[in-house]
């Protein structure tokens, strides 16, 4: 069947949401959410805990067809098309969830080679230097032998992120990063995720409620109100931080009240 042709409403950008509402059952948990993430930019969806954050990571990846509006991939309508098409978006996107997912029973090597095993008819020799490249890319060259439960939260962490870059992703999904770990993992993390996008100029989405990480990472960011259900500031978070009169946006981006310009940011 031919690709699904683009809609010109779109536009360019590598991922635009147009009119999306989301809801489980009856309950609507976001609507006429609007915004778009341009090639090559580190684009955060931010908010309090029940915002929606996670719940339009699902729909961006699949997970959850939306109630109306729309995701596009590079100008191409990703719901209500064409089964094979959305599989052939998903095969350029990669995921590092929250919980890892790493398979307990597999080496971070087996882990790695999964994607790799399934997706391409690659020989097993081709297949075992792409993941050693993709560990030696996170900082784990010499660790494919190791079983996830023999590494640290930060490690297994890296070990996820190498998993995802497998099949070589034009889009990166984090959803929240650094759960689960100590300050120093978390900003090794941080630095990682910039390093990946200036190096391999990978598209990145991220789903974060850490400020710190937030202010370090974003080249632009949504904030998501669980109120008004729906979008209501956008833009860089420092430059929000210094210009929104929203009261809501604010208490976010200082924590109530705490300085956080005095951290640096």
């Amino acid at each position: 069947m031919p690709e699904q042709s683009k809609d010109p409403a779109a536009g360019d950008a590598h991922i635009t949401v147009r009119g999306l509402t989301l809801a489980y059952g009856s309950s609507v948990v976001l609507r006429d959410v609007d915004f778009t993430v341009e090639r090559g930019e580190v684009f955060v969806i931010m908010g309090v805990n029940g915002s929606g954050k996670s719940t339009i990571l699902k729909s961006l990846t699949g997970l959850l067809p939306p109630v109306k509006g729309q995701v596009y991939y590079n100008g191409t309508p990703f719901w209500g098309g064409d089964p094979a098409l959305q599989s052939r978006i998903l095969r350029r996107i990669g995921i590092l969830y929250q919980r890892n997912a790493l398979w307990s029973s597999m080496t971070l090597a087996e882990n790695i080679a999964l994607p790799l095993e399934e997706y391409t008819s690659l020989e097993s020799r081709e297949i075992g230097e792409i993941v050693s490249f993709k560990l030696s890319l996170v900082g784990l060259r010499d660790f494919g032998r190791y079983f996830p439960s023999e590494l640290s939260g930060g490690m297994q962490k890296r070990a996820a992120l190498a998993r995802a870059m497998a099949l070589d992703p034009e889009i990166l999904f984090f959803d929240e990063p650094s759960s689960g770990l100590d300050p120093v993992n978390a900003g090794l993390l941080d630095d990682l995720i910039l390093d990946l996008n200036e190096s391999l100029k990978t598209t990145i989405v991220v789903i974060s409620h850490d400020l710190e990480s937030i202010f370090t990472i974003a080249d632009t960011s949504i904030f998501l109100d669980p109120d008004e259900k729906t979008v209501i500031a956008s833009g860089n978070p420092k430059r929000l931080l210094e210009s929104s009169r929203n009261e809501k946006v604010r208490s976010f981006l200082t924590r109530g009240g705490e300085d956080v310009q005095a951290k640096g940011f």
